[in-house]
This record gives structure tokens, sequence and C-alpha cells, in this order.
């Protein structure tokens, strides 16, 4: 994987062009209700990509800035597409595919439209047929590559540690939800049915959270009008996240806390709350505090993993070897795989799963790990991709298996 900033010498469009905007194939502008606009492919989208075989695939990871006008980020992908551009041609790749190519990557370039909305990384995927671009909230290294594939294992890092969580902060007078990023301030969203505050949602004759009064919080009365709160609340959170896997993170203060956990139905509230003053704290505060929390869960996910891969290792049914890994995967064995996103072992594994090994520049971007990696996840696997010191055994992969061999 190498960084490039070549001159352009295939014709691509000035930059300072108005080009009117085009329609990208595969891009369906899933700009999700959040406020910075990511596209974080489901899984059949993942599929898709998997399977596309193509003798000119080209991957491209661009960071982007949201606040940027998207100016140097068109200069950075414009030497990209330069790049993978030269690759190709040094390939032989027949010049009809790289006419078609520089189409398309020329047209994305160009579409001052497209760059107003941009996350933290810009992920390009393309053949001379299509292409497809997903804006992820994670930021990933500037990287082209080139082979029959695309290189996915940046794309499944985005997906399995996507740093990206919600906090729903409320007390009787206001109620906000707060989209909080991998860096950068936290931005209010605009939630559908989201009451501004207890009054609003709830008639009562009498309801006072600023010197809650021990009794007087805690009557059956009143206890049924805040439950009736928290529900209200409840619904314009599952109205908008159902099929979503974003941490919710709770900002309240008690009864309320307690009463929106015991009628909660969004399957990824976190555990741990922020307690205090939602109305006294201001959104920068709970962003920095629910990092931290961020952070916890994701600590511990990777310790539970971690255990898990430890007992089913004892019982035969995980390992870290890569030749074994690869041929339980082309048999579907493989229930989670571990991979070190920076891993790049040249070589191929056959229809059989058995791999060859080859010694060629490092600078192939697919390999050995990206093929299991496939493997598993069109066998209906988990694909996990981190940090090489976050693997079991601190190596290329480890896998934990369905059954033993």
């Amino acid at each position: 994987m190498r960084h490039f900033s070549e001159a352009n010498q295939f014709g691509l469009p000035a930059l300072a062009s108005t080009t009117a905007p085009a329609i990208h194939f595969g891009d369906v502008a899933r700009r999700n209700f959040l406020t910075l606009h990511t596209d974080i492919p489901t899984r059949d989208q993942v599929d898709g990509l998997f399977t596309t075989h193509d003798e000119a695939a080209v991957s491209i990871y661009l960071p982007t800035e949201p606040s940027s006008p998207g100016h140097p980020e068109q200069i950075a992908l414009k030497n990209l597409v330069t790049e993978a551009l030269h690759q190709l041609q040094e390939a032989g790749t027949p010049r009809k595919d790289l006419l078609a190519l520089e189409e398309e990557l020329s047209d994305l370039i160009g579409d001052t439209e497209f760059w107003r909305f941009q996350a933290r990384t810009l992920a390009v995927f393309a053949t001379p047929t299509s292409m497809v671009t997903y804006r992820l909230p994670n930021r990933l290294l500037e990287m082209v590559a080139v082979a029959d594939r695309f290189h996915l294992k940046p794309l499944l890092r985005s997906i399995t540690f996507p740093q990206v969580a919600l906090v729903l902060a409320f007390s009787q007078n206001t109620a906000r939800l707060l989209e909080v990023l991998p860096d950068g301030g936290p931005r209010e969203v605009s939630l559908p049915g989201l009451p501004s505050g207890f009054r609003e949602s709830v008639r009562i004759v009498h309801v006072d959270d600023r010197s809650p009064r021990g009794k007087t919080q805690s009557s059956m009365a009143e206890k049924s009008h805040l439950r009736a709160y928290c529900r209200s609340i409840d619904s314009a959170i599952r109205s908008v996240l159902a099929g979503r896997d974003v941490p919710l993170i709770l900002a309240v203060a008690e009864p309320l806390e307690s009463i929106y956990r015991s009628i909660n139905s969004y399957p990824h509230l976190a555990p741990k709350t922020l307690t205090g003053n939602p109305e006294r704290t201001t959104d920068g505060e709970l962003a920095e505090r629910s990092r931290s929390i961020l952070d916890e869960l994701y600590d511990s996910y990777l310790v539970e993993l971690h255990d898990l891969f430890d007992r089913r290792q004892s019982e035969g049914r995980a390992g870290m070897d890569v030749a074994d890994t690869a041929r339980a995967a082309t048999y579907g064995m493989v229930d989670t795989l571990i991979v070190d996103i920076d891993s790049v072992i040249p070589g191929a594994i056959d229809d059989d799963g058995m791999v060859e090994f080859s010694d060629v520049d490092d600078a192939i971007a697919y390999g050995v790990v990206d093929e299991i990696s496939r493997r598993v996840w069109l066998q209906g696997g988990r694909v996990l991709a981190v940090r090489r010191d976050q693997v079991p055994g601190g190596g290329d992969l480890a896998a934990i298996l369905r059954y033993t061999f």
C-alpha cells in the first residue's frame, strides 16, 4: 500500500470546472438522518463488493473533512485516480477499460455538489462498468489499490468499530439527541416526534424535577406520567433507529434514568449513563464524556471476544494459522474472523482452500487475508478488522470456528 501524488497525465478535468452533478452508479446517496453525511454499507452491499470480480477493480480511500468545500479532496482524489490508471496501463489493461474508468472517476472529481457533503473518509470502488462510493465516519489512511477484486479491509474497519455514538440528553424540561463522531464537535440530530420536554408530552398538574422532593417525585401518579414521557421519547428513537446498531448513551438524572431503562426498546442502549443535569451541561461536554463510554464499550467487546477465542481454542474450535483458516473459510466453518487491518500476505487460495504463498512486492493490496475475509463473509460469518495488537495472539488473523475439523 502506498501514497501517491503524481501529476495528472490522463486528461482528468480541471478542478475549477463546474460540471453538472453526475449520478454515480451504486451510490444511492443514503444520507441518513444524522447530520454527518455517512453511507455505511449494509451487509447486502458489502456482499456485492465482495462478489465483484474484474481485472480492473480500483479501490480508493481518501480522508475528507466535513467542513471542507471539497477542493483539496478533489485534488487528492485526482492524484490517486491518476496513479490507479498508471498501474492499470502498466498491467496491460485494454484502452477501452481505461477510458471507461477515467470517464466515471472524472465525473466524480468534477461533481461539485457531491463534494459539499462528506464525512471522515471517502471510499471509492470502481470497475469499467460501475462505481460505488461510501462516506465513512472513521478516518482511514489514504491509499489506492488495483487488483481483480476490491480491497475491503479498511471498509470493514468502519463496520467493526464506527466510533460513532448517539447521546440522548433529557430532563423533564428538555430533550435532545446528539451525534458524537470520532473527532470534531457534536451535532444535534433533528428527530421527528421527539418531545421538547415533559409538558409537551404529558399534561400534569405538578412535576418539578429541578428540585425533586422525595415522596412527590415518587408518587404513583407522577411516575405514571414520567413513564408516559419516557415512552414518547422511546417511540421517537425507535421510529428512526430501527435496524441500526449505533450505541445510544443516556445523559439523564434519576428518576428518569431508571424509568427510561425499564421501557427502552432500542437494543444498543449503553449500560453506563452520563450523570448530572443535562440542561446545565454543554453539548461539547456531553460528547467528550460519551467518547470515554464508547471506548469502554469497545474495550469490553474486545475482552469478551478474546475470552471467547481462548475458550474455543481449548475446545479445538479456534486458531491463528493462516493456511488452516483458509481451508476452514472455504468450507464455511468460520463463525468469526478477526484480521489485522494492515496485514498483507501475498498469495492465492484455490477452490479447495489450499494456499499458495508468494514473494512479491508488498504494494499488492489484495492477498490471502483479503480472500479469507471474503470467503468468511460470504458464508455468513462475522469479519472484524482491527489493529494487530487487538488480534488474539497478535498475528495476521484469528478465527473462531463453528465446529472442529
